[in-house]
């Protein structure tokens, strides 16, 4: 019997190409405030909520907020399961294409 693909591996949530720049920004640091990520990614207010909602409803980033005065201040992290999740999907891309290289 033969190894898997490699690609089988790869996370559907984390490979959208959003969401893999969101939780490459997270896995460098212990935790960034939302605007500082959105500009990491170069994205709007509306599409990194969306995908950090995403991101944690699968327990891969957790949302902690805290007010500054008045002001409303969001602060985003990867979890543990993120952490694996995403080195994991990381692995298998580098597998893929190191696969890719011998080949041709």
């Amino acid at each position: 019997m033969t190894e898997a693909h490699p690609r089988h591996s790869l996370d559907p949530l984390i490979h959208r190409p959003v969401a893999l720049s969101i939780v490459a920004a997270l896995d460098a640091v212990d935790e960034a405030d939302f605007a500082t990520v959105r500009d990491l990614v170069l994205v709007s207010d509306s599409t990194l909520s969306k995908q950090v909602a995403a991101l944690e409803a699968a327990g891969y980033v957790a949302v902690r907020k805290t007010f500054v005065g008045r002001r409303g201040k969001t602060y985003l992290s990867m979890t543990p399961a993120g952490r694996n999740a995403f080195r994991a999907h990381m692995d298998a891309l580098l597998k893929i294409a190191g696969r890719t290289a011998r080949s041709t």
